[in-house]
């Protein structure tokens, strides 16, 4: 066996704020003091290493010296106080109206995932994406027109369409925020969705896209390149 020193890249302020909501937690359910095997900071370090290294959670509550189960019961619990924090769709929305934005961008993405349980009507995996060939979660997302993540929504089963599952999160508080002169551009998978939301224009056919749509969909697409790095973190963790 060998024993080696690591360093953990993550800025010690947010493993000392994570620390902080993880204590205000235990003081909440009134944990007894000294009745944990991990104090709230070393409790953060365990969960900010699972997001940012993608480590096996074995592995993790080893080097924590806790059991297994007690190290994914500590993960799970600083998942949950993590995203009590995180503010709501209307909060947002309102804020992005204070702040003039011009619009917010909608997309979707499939947070991938081991194997999960579940069958739909036809027979098929409920949680498989056909589309991305993969088992995971499908969730809806908004970006500034810069590209920074905005909101994330709650997961639906990865078979779920882009168009269902923002009906589902995202679209009623959208339609209030158009109504309210804000819009949102979207893909063309949410073609149909309604007005105020902005996608791209289906070439009819017999036509030339030059002559009809050109325009329209290179700004569009321009607008909509913007939010690519709004999807990259969704994939690490």
């Amino acid at each position: 066996m060998v024993t080696y020193a690591a360093t953990l890249d993550v800025p010690r302020h947010v493993v000392e704020y994570l620390s902080r909501l993880l204590a205000a937690h235990r003081r909440r359910i009134r944990t007894p003091r000294g009745s944990r095997a991990l104090g709230p900071f070393r409790q953060a370090v365990l969960v900010l290493r699972w997001f940012r290294e993608r480590g096996c959670v074995d592995c993790l509550a080893r080097d924590a010296g806790v059991s297994q189960a007690t190290g994914y019961r500590y993960l799970h619990e600083g998942i949950d106080v993590l995203a009590d924090q995180a503010p709501g769709l209307h909060q947002v929305l309102d804020r992005c109206r204070r702040e003039g934005m011009t619009h917010v961008i909608l997309d979707g993405t499939l947070i991938e995932s081991d194997r999960l349980a579940g069958v739909r009507d036809n027979g098929n995996d409920l949680w498989f994406s056909r589309r991305h060939k993969a088992f995971g979660g499908n969730v809806q997302f908004l970006s500034a027109p810069v590209g920074t993540p905005l909101w994330v929504s709650d997961v639906e089963p990865g078979s779920t369409p882009d168009i269902t599952a923002a009906r589902i999160h995202a679209l009623p508080a959208l339609y209030e925020a158009v109504a309210d002169g804000l819009p949102a551009l979207a893909d063309k998978g949410y073609i149909g969705v309604g007005i105020g939301i902005l996608v791209p224009v289906r070439r009819p056919k017999g036509r030339s896209e030059q002559t009809h749509v050109s325009g329209h969909y290179a700004a569009h697409s321009g607008q909509m390149a913007a939010h690519g790095p709004a999807n990259g973190p969704l994939g690490l963790r």
